[in-house]
């Protein structure tokens, strides 16, 4: 799940090097922007990352306990199935020590089961596929009585994860791609050592060789879902890429021949670039790099790399940007999105379905898409605005134009078919723009100027900087230093302006011809709650007479609009010659 910020750096202010990204200069934003649109520009099929997947995970606690305690209510998951449907990729945490706590009571465990495997089936029945988190050590299998304890029985553990992949994927056939653990560098998720975790994935490996002997069946493995990219079980910093959990899992597969067909790890923040342009010490891309891993190693180079847990986040458990200001992470949505497919990730997975509880005293981060309230004894719950935004996700059409808007938050995703066109339209503000940017640059840095940049960052002289309180000019710095806050104060500006400030697009189109019927639907400031999900505009447009559209986008709002071929009036059937009209009749009688 998320990280826990007592396994990152030993650092005050950790956060600064976590993110790397060669910033790209833009043009400088404006308070009005024109654009244009031309639809016979080069298109290609609307990437997977852009489908609205979800992590099914919520709540946290049940009353029933027959129904996975992990997973959202049913009421939600019907509510996503009947407005969105399952037709991407879904993560479902599979507890094993839950399960196994039920052994004595085989018809609760039975149903218990039934209802994990219909979740499984509703989402293969509508062509999505499902990434099943296996995690859960039960109790006499561990190294001590917890769930989070790695399996000091290897054997009866390999026995019982077999005996799970062969009912689903060999035997009932379901569509599932297998991931060992959940964040297994926290301690709060994994209380084992590194090497304990290299032996649980071996065992679930050698589980699914031996089936794969059996059956024919090729069954997808991977992991290892850490709490961020750069991450290991020991503490670990961006600048020792190689000592990450991910490196070494690559390299202890390659070592013991043992699968690894998709590659996964969390990230969470507010900077929506996290992956595009992030730089490493080795001077390439995050993806770029962890291919080049994989490819040495001699795995497939297009290996899967899927983050599979992500969401806003400021380093808070509650927050009013993912709660009575979701409006926020709404926008923040197709902002990541948008990023993720130009680093050349190959898929993502949002966290989560509902907010997640962790006990019965409160909720411990609201980072659903729905929020619940936990007094109630029947279901009682509220869609958040960022419901409606994967909402406007499902309503993209099938093809991706090649086109973008040159802006540090004004961004677009223009889709097309045959008969129509969807864009969506998105203004998202990084609160945390500055530091975001320090973050992606440090990496940049030699030792010496590295640790004076922490050194403001960590004092009260950053937020002076910022404020324009402390000038820059009066402080002695390296000029990469200086470079670097000059650039994070420009940033800095930027953001509190457009926090507050409306701006308007000028919308045109080239290509586009005939009748169309426009809806446009919205997310903004002005909902939060169980918003309405219907057009706030409505109208024809005649591109044969073409004329812009004028969109007013207000601060962290996103807007789909959506473009539809009207058919061509038919047109009246000519008469038949056996067939004499009145004033052929006529005519007819006065020239007799």
């Amino acid at each position: 799940m998320n990280r826990n910020l007592k396994s990152l750096f030993f650092l005050p202010f950790f956060i600064l090097s976590i993110f790397v990204v060669n910033f790209s200069a833009q043009a400088q934003p404006k308070e009005q922007l024109e654009f244009s649109l031309d639809v016979n520009s080069r298109a290609y099929p609307l990437p997977k990352i852009y489908r609205p997947n979800m992590d099914l995970s919520g709540r946290g606690f049940h009353r029933d306990p027959a129904w996975p305690q992990s997973l959202a209510a049913r009421e939600v998951l019907g509510l996503w199935q009947k407005d969105i449907g399952y037709q991407g990729f879904y993560r479902v945490q599979y507890n094993l020590w839950e399960i196994a706590q039920l052994d004595k009571d085989k018809k609760a465990q039975g149903v218990l089961l039934s209802n994990y495997e219909s979740v499984i089936k509703s989402v293969n029945d509508q062509g999505g596929v499902v990434i099943l988190d296996l995690f859960g050590t039960p109790a006499g299998l561990g190294r001590v009585l917890d769930k989070n304890s790695p399996p000091q029985n290897l054997k009866l553990f390999k026995q019982l994860v077999k005996n799970t992949i062969r009912n689903l994927s060999c035997e009932k056939k379901y569509n599932i791609w297998y991931e060992v653990w959940n964040a297994p560098d926290i301690d709060d998720f994994f209380l084992g050592k590194r090497a304990e975790y290299f032996n649980l994935y071996r065992c679930v490996a050698e589980a699914v060789k031996e089936l794969k002997r059996e059956t024919k069946i090729h069954i997808r493995l991977g992991g290892p879902g850490s709490s961020c990219w750069f991450q290991n079980l020991d503490a670990n910093t961006i600048f020792t890429p190689e000592k990450s959990l991910i490196y070494e899992l690559i390299k202890y597969c390659y070592s013991y021949k043992l699968p690894l067909d998709f590659i996964s790890w969390h990230a969470y923040s507010s900077d929506p670039g996290l992956e595009e342009n992030q730089n490493t010490v080795y001077g390439n891309s995050v993806v770029g790099l962890i291919r080049d891993w994989a490819e040495y190693f001699h795995f497939d180079r297009a290996t899967p790399l899927i983050i599979d847990e992500w969401n806003f986040d400021r380093n808070v458990n509650l927050t009013q940007d993912r709660a009575d200001k979701s409006y926020i992470t709404a926008s923040f949505i197709p902002s990541r999105l948008k990023s993720m497919s130009a680093a050349g990730l190959d898929n993502q997975i949002y966290f989560a379905l509902e907010d997640f509880q962790i006990d019965k005293e409160g909720i411990n981060r609201n980072l659903g898409v729905f929020a619940f309230d936990a007094e109630r004894t029947a279901y009682k719950g509220s869609a958040k605005a960022s419901y409606n935004v994967f909402r406007m996700l499902a309503g993209l059409e099938d093809y991706l134009l090649d086109a973008k808007i040159e802006d540090e938050f004004i961004g677009i995703i223009p889709t097309k078919s045959k008969d129509a066109l969807a864009l969506l339209v998105y203004n998202y503000i990084d609160p945390d723009i500055a530091v975001n940017y320090i973050s992606r640059n440090i990496v940049n840095l030699g030792a010496s100027p590295r640790k004076v940049l922490l050194n403001i960052i960590k004092s009260d002289r950053f937020e002076k900087i910022l404020s324009k309180s402390l000038d820059l000019s009066t402080l002695r710095l390296d000029d990469s230093v200086r470079g670097i806050l000059s650039k994070a104060v420009e940033l800095d500006t930027l953001a509190k302006k457009f926090i507050s400030t409306d701006r308007k697009l000028k919308l045109s189109f080239k290509g586009l011809k005939e009748v169309y019927a426009y809806s446009r639907y919205m997310v903004s400031g002005s909902c939060a709650f169980d918003c309405d999900f219907s057009p706030v505009e409505e109208k024809e447009l005649d591109f044969d007479q073409p004329q812009p559209l004028d969109l007013d986008l207000t601060p962290y709002s996103v807007q789909l609009l959506v473009f539809k071929k009207k058919p061509a009036a038919a047109l009246a059937p000519a008469p038949s010659s056996a067939t004499t009209t009145a004033a052929e009749t006529a005519r007819n009688a006065e020239g007799k």
